[in-house]
């Protein structure tokens, strides 16, 4: 994933800008950058791995080093940004967000166009961005080099471009990630997540539409590009990514997870009748929350996350690492556990070992049953607009590894649509699998309309590939 953060002040910029790009965190864990435009009209920049150290302790030291008005910042889970860059349409720094699903074609066009190379990053791969900087090299002005990045590439990407005059600020074509414009007296700055800078003495401002292009300054933005009608925003940012302050859309993200978990409390209603309701920390608890407020069913914490050290679960690269660490940051409560009946949430099921491991720990701590009621539906088909995931073949998703064992390899789109479908009875043997190979007490998936109910917005705006495989 990633996040993106920029600001432009009549005033030095740099503490709004570490602090604003520090609470993009949470979007991912590889490597942090800023970027400012200094008094003396030249870009300065530091990037720095943050896999095993917060962003906030690799770069306190350098603020005093990135003094200037104006600056952009990200956090990366893959490619470092931000770049600086000389060119035709001047120097400028840049960082994006976003899965461009076209690139070796694309790479490949740039470079039967005179293009003459790409620096290779570890491991062989082309730093995305700077694909996205020859494509807008293409053309005589930053915007139309923009405006053509949009039309030629096949995913997502947001954009945030430096100057030494301001700063381009462009939301995907689709609006499939936010971007949204902050407000105080001398400064204005734009933000993945709005929340960030509230703190800081903003605002809101304006929220960029889908495949808008704003100018910013330290006067205020512009309107470069209008919006366009149609958007595809990520549902799983909501479900998931999102920061509980955070708003999408007018949406916030913590009332959407209680809207959820309400939704399938009421699915529920009277059909089981567990002790409590529990969330698997972090991004489980909000949902049961809703839950436990709509069932009566009392909220408790029967283990606690150890946050001190322990670093977010998917940060190696090793899936045996991360198994790890989600087992070792789980402390139980033997008082809320033992001889307990619990209903436990989490956002998602994915690969399914994780969730496995947590319900043998629960009963292992001496729980009589784990009623399991994941926080949106069965993931049938891995992202291919955002970085959400480093796995490799679809069939690293329970889903897929069952369907194969019913179906064998060959399974047309028809028979994967039955499976999607949650009255169909492909759907409930899926289901009841799924429940065995995890050892859940019972197994209820959110459907699909409800968690699109729990947003508030048309369901036309929201991306459900992931559910559904649905494209635009």
């Amino acid at each position: 994933m990633g996040g993106l953060f920029g600001v432009a002040s009549k005033t030095d910029c740099s503490l709004d800008l570490f602090f604003g790009v520090d609470y993009h965190s949470h979007l991912g864990t590889r490597r942090g950058g800023i970027a400012v435009l200094g008094s003396d009209g030249k870009f300065t920049r530091s990037i720095h791995n943050i896999q095993n150290s917060p962003f906030r302790t690799k770069f306190e030291k350098d603020i005093e080093d990135l003094k200037g008005k104006i600056g952009i910042g990200c956090i990366s889970d893959y490619e470092p940004q931000p770049l600086l860059v000389h060119s035709h349409l001047g120097n400028f720094a840049i960082t994006t967000v976003g899965l461009v699903n076209n690139k070796d074609e694309l790479i490949n066009d740039v470079l039967k166009g005179g293009y003459t190379h790409f620096l290779e990053m570890s491991g062989g791969d082309i730093n995305q961005t700077e694909l996205i900087v020859a494509l807008i090299n293409h053309k005589d002005s930053i915007l139309e080099g923009i405006q053509f990045v949009q039309e030629k590439i096949k995913g997502s990407i947001t954009i945030l471009v430096l100057t030494k005059e301001g700063i381009y600020a462009a939301r995907d074509k689709l609006g499939r990630t936010p971007l949204q414009i902050g407000q105080k007296d001398g400064a204005y700055c734009v933000s993945f997540e709005n929340f960030a800078y509230a703190n800081l003495g903003y605002t809101d401002c304006h929220e960029l539409g889908p495949a808008e292009i704003d100018f910013i300054d330290a006067d205020g933005y512009k309107i470069l590009q209008k919006p366009q009608e149609k958007m595809k925003i990520c549902t799983f940012l909501w479900i998931y990514y999102g920061y509980p302050t955070a708003t999408y859309e007018g949406v916030n993200v913590e009332q959407m997870r209680y809207n959820c978990g309400k939704f399938l409390a009421k699915r529920d209603k009277d059909s089981i009748h567990p002790d409590s309701i529990a969330g698997v920390p972090d991004s489980g608890i909000a949902h049961a929350v809703g839950y436990a407020n709509e069932s009566g069913i009392p909220f408790t914490r029967p283990f606690i996350k150890y946050t001190p050290t322990w670093p977010r679960s998917f940060m190696p690269v090793s899936q045996e690492q991360r198994n790890l660490i989600a087992h070792m940051k789980l402390i139980p409560v033997q008082q809320l556990i033992k001889d307990k009946k619990i209903l436990l949430i989490d956002d998602s099921i994915v690969r399914g070992t994780q969730l496995r491991e947590t319900t043998d720990f629960l009963y292992s701590s001496g729980a009589k049953e784990v009623h399991v009621r994941p926080a949106c539906p069965p993931i049938m088909f891995g992202c291919k607009y955002l970085n959400f995931s480093r796995s490799k073949s679809e069939l690293d998703l329970i889903t897929r590894r069952i369907i194969r064992q019913f179906e064998g390899d060959n399974v047309s789109d028809e028979i994967l649509q039955k499976y999607c479908d949650p009255d169909s009875e492909e759907y409930a043997k899926m289901l009841e699998e799924i429940r065995k190979q995890l050892h859940f007490t019972t197994l209820r998936y959110h459907r699909l309309d409800d968690m699109l109910d729990s947003t508030g917005l048309d369901h036309c705006k929201l991306c459900t590939y992931c559910w559904n495989g649905k494209e635009d």
